[in-house]
C-alpha cells in the first residue's frame, strides 16, 4: 500500500521564472495543495522543532499538522533570489542553525498565539523551487495572505517586488488577500539602495502593507508574522471578533500613544497631503486595514 506524501520538504533547489497568472485560474483544492507541500517534500522537515518566539505578545505552540484548510493559514513567501525568504521562513519555523536548516526544507507548519488566541500557518518558501509551469500559477492562487520580499540592499529586487504585486492584483483582483511588502536586510545600513520612504510609498501605490525586517537580527520578524495573522482574521472573522481584539490591543496602548493617533485623524480630515502621509505611516500596522 503506497503511502501518502508528507510536508516534509526537500533541500534540493530547483530554478523557476515567475509566470503572469490569468485571473481566471481556479484556487487549488485541499488535496492539490497539500501535494504542492509533497512536491517540496522528502526527507526530514520542519514539523517538530520549537519555535522561540521573544518575549511579547505572542508564545510558541507545538505543530498541529492539521488537515482542515479553513484552520490553517497558507502564507506564500514570494520575491527575487537571494532577498532573505528562507532565513524568515527558518526563522518561523525555528530551523534557522545547524543541520536541521538544511534539512527543513521549504515548508514550515506551526501555530503561535498572536493576541491571546491561537493561530495556524503553513509557511511556503517554494516561489523558485519547480520547473513547471504548474507551481507559480497555484502559488499565486492558494495563498490566504502572500509576504513579497526584496532586499534594501538591492533595487532591482525591490523593482521586482512591484511587479509581483501587479501579478497578484491580476491574479487575485476579485479576492481580498492581504500583502505585505517587506523590506528585509535592513541593518546592512551602508549598502541601503531603498529608503524606508520609497518603500512606504510603494505600499500605499499598491494598497498593501509594509514592514522592514532584519533576518540577520532577527528584528521585526515576529511583528511580521503576527501581523500575517491580524491581517487574515481582520478579512475573515466578524467585525464583534475584530472589534474586541482591537480593544484589547488599544488597552495595552500608552496615553502618547493613543493621543497622536487621534490627533493624526483629525489633521488628516483637512490636508488631502496629510492624508496621504496618514495612509502612508498606517501601511506599517499590521493590527488594522
Amino acid at each position: 500500500m503506497m503511502v501518502p506524501p508528507t510536508l516534509n520538504p526537500s533541500p534540493t533547489p530547483f530554478n523557476l521564472v515567475p509566470l503572469l497568472v490569468p485571473p481566471s485560474l481556479p484556487p487549488p483544492t485541499h488535496a492539490q495543495t497539500r501535494a504542492l507541500s509533497a512536491q517540496s517534500a522528502a526527507g526530514t522537515g520542519a514539523q517538530g522543532a520549537t519555535l522561540h518566539w521573544p518575549e511579547g505578545s505572542s508564545e510558541s505552540l507545538s505543530s498541529g499538522g492539521s488537515d482542515s484548510d479553513e484552520s490553517v493559514y497558507k502564507v506564500l513567501l514570494l520575491g527575487a533570489p537571494g532577498v532573505g525568504k528562507s532565513a524568515l521562513a527558518r526563522i518561523f519555523g525555528g530551523v534557522e542553525d545547524g543541520p536541521e536548516a538544511e534539512a527543513a526544507g521549504h515548508t514550515y507548519d506551526r501555530s503561535i498565539m498572536v493576541d491571546g488566541e491561537e493561530a495556524s500557518l503553513m509557511v511556503y518558501d517554494i516561489w523558485e523551487q519547480d520547473s513547471s509551469r504548474w507551481l507559480p500559477g497555484h502559488c499565486m492562487a492558494m495563498g490566504d495572505a502572500y509576504v513579497i520580499v526584496y532586499s534594501v540592499t538591492d533595487k532591482g529586487s525591490f523593482e521586482k517586488a512591484s511587479e509581483l504585486r501587479v501579478q497578484l492584483r491580476r491574479a487575485r483582483q476579485m479576492d481580498d488577500v492581504p500583502i505585505i511588502l517587506v523590506g528585509n536586510k535592513s541593518d546592512l545600513v551602508r549598502s541601503r539602495e531603498v529608503s524606508l520612504d520609497e518603500g512606504r510609498a510603494c505600499a500605499v501605490v499598491f494598497d498593501c502593507k509594509f514592514i522592514e525586517t532584519s533576518a540577520a537580527l532577527h528584528h521585526n520578524v515576529q511583528a511580521l508574522f503576527e501581523g500575517v495573522v491580524r491581517q487574515i482574521r481582520l478579512r475573515r472573522d466578524s467585525k464583534e471578533a475584530n472589534a474586541r481584539r482591537q480593544a484589547g490591543t488599544r488597552r495595552r496602548e500608552s496615553l502618547g500613544k493613543k493621543a497622536k493617533r487621534f490627533l493624526g485623524r483629525i489633521v488628516a480630515r483637512n490636508s488631502r497631503k496629510m492624508a496621504f502621509r496618514a495612509k502612508s505611516k498606517s501601511c506599517h500596522d499590521l493590527s488594522v486595514l
